[in-house]
């Protein structure tokens, strides 16, 4: 393959990527197929997206309908376009948050800025505009836009960008420490802090389910000290950890919910803000309310919502999400044997997704490489760790196929080490 390709890879090492590219020509189900014909099973669902399964015609003819009848229509001013009325309807019905308003977007870094733009919005129309500061957790990704950039939890994706110029109200709290969130609450001061947002389980930041009463005592703590809860579901929403939403698994609600991925399973680039009606109400109350301003031309796209309304059907109707549930125990059973390898510091798994992190010294891009190699897709995240967040359609004995691809590759690792 040529190195010359002018396309720019999104957080990639061009001149790897020159060298290394792998074209993704089709996929089907939890497999997908290169464009010289290997056939990979994809452990990470492209990038944490494909619940539903790659090559669903379902999808592909709602779109093609869709399309025929209206590409879309933006939501400016009084517009409104019928799929994303009935997406904004559905999503109300399922969010953990009780009558919410949804504000629809392109995709997760979108929903971000959203939500965070809003929290501090919310604040100077009632009457507080010294709440300002957005508190993350230190392995937080929040995507990349101005204020995912600014508050990352992860520095390498901060450094380079003057981010305490970017948006300098921002700080972050330890991954899962209440006490000293509270001491770091306390030292910013409560009055100055506009909203605190966490993934319910942090992801690229290495896949870190939350310890028990963790998010629990995180909402109150917010709650308490009068800082709005932003919950980042672009993730774990829509099944991943077995419910549809994470923040009913541990049983917590937020004033916000970020969506996006598996909204669409990754079919269209969609996202959404789920509001709880306290932070929409000063907007929606009489002719002096006040505007939010912000928007996007692709809010509420009509061909993207009719995607979104049959990914739920589907989801629906083929109970994929109680799928999800079945096959974590599954997961579990498959990978715990890794810990028995020398190249192995922990494995930690939450719902269907998992990060296998391994030690410092083992060089992780040749595991990925040779399972690569034996028909197995995987990726490195934060930490030396393999992603693991397949298909909810794929089968138990995939994902033990998958496992033992993975035990094969680490043993050849470990002989390498030694």
């Amino acid at each position: 393959m040529s190195t010359r390709s002018p396309l720019w890879h999104p957080q990639t090492h061009m001149p790897t990527a020159g060298r290394e590219r792998l074209v993704i020509a089709s996929g089907d189900g939890a497999w997908v197929t290169t464009e010289d014909g290997q056939r990979l099973l994809d452990l990470p669902a492209g990038l944490w997206h494909a619940n539903i399964g790659h090559g669903r015609t379902r999808i592909a003819d709602a779109a093609a309908a869709q399309i025929r009848t209206l590409e879309t229509y933006h939501l400016f001013g009084a517009h409104a376009n019928r799929p994303a009325l009935d997406l904004a309807e559905r999503l109300a019905g399922l969010l953990p948050i009780e009558d919410p308003r949804i504000f629809l977007t392109s995709g997760g870094s979108d929903s971000i800025d959203t939500a965070c733009k809003l929290a501090r919005r919310y604040w100077q129309v009632a009457g507080r505009p010294d709440k300002k500061v957005i508190l993350s957790r230190d392995g937080a990704y929040h995507g990349l836009h101005g204020f995912g950039t600014s508050i990352a939890g992860l520095d390498f994706n901060r450094d380079g960008y003057g981010t305490e110029s970017l948006i300098p109200e921002t700080a972050r709290v330890p991954r899962s420490d209440l006490a000293e969130t509270a001491a770091v609450i306390e030292r910013i001061g409560a009055g100055a802090i506009a909203a605190i947002i966490a993934e319910p389980v942090i992801g690229t930041g290495g896949v870190y389910a939350p310890p028990e009463g963790y998010l629990s005592g995180l909402r109150e703590l917010a709650r308490q000290n009068d800082i709005l809860f932003i919950a980042d579901e672009v993730i774990t929403g829509f099944g991943r950890t077995g419910e549809w939403f994470a923040c009913q698994r541990w049983d917590i609600e937020p004033d916000m919910i970020v969506m996006a991925k598996g909204i669409t399973s990754g079919y269209l680039p969609l996202g959404a803000v789920g509001i709880a009606p306290h932070v929409a109400e000063p907007f929606f109350t009489d002719a002096e309310a006040p505007i939010f301003r912000h928007g996007l031309t692709y809010s509420g796209h009509a061909t993207a919502c009719a995607v979104a309304l049959e990914n739920l059907d589907i989801l629906d109707e083929e109970q994929l999400v109680a799928r999800a549930a079945k096959l974590e125990p599954v997961l579990v059973q498959a990978l715990a044997p890794l810990m028995d390898s020398p190249s192995v510091q922990e494995v930690r798994t939450a719902g269907l997704m998992a990060g296998v992190q391994l030690k410092p010294e083992v060089d992780a891009t040749k595991v990925v490489l040779g399972a690569r190699e034996n028909g197995v897709l995987t990726r490195l995240i934060s930490g030396n760790t393999l992603h693991i967040c397949p298909p909810f359609v794929i089968t138990a004995e995939e994902i033990e196929y998958a496992a033992g691809v993975l035990a094969g590759q680490l043993r050849v690792s470990a002989t390498v080490s030694a």
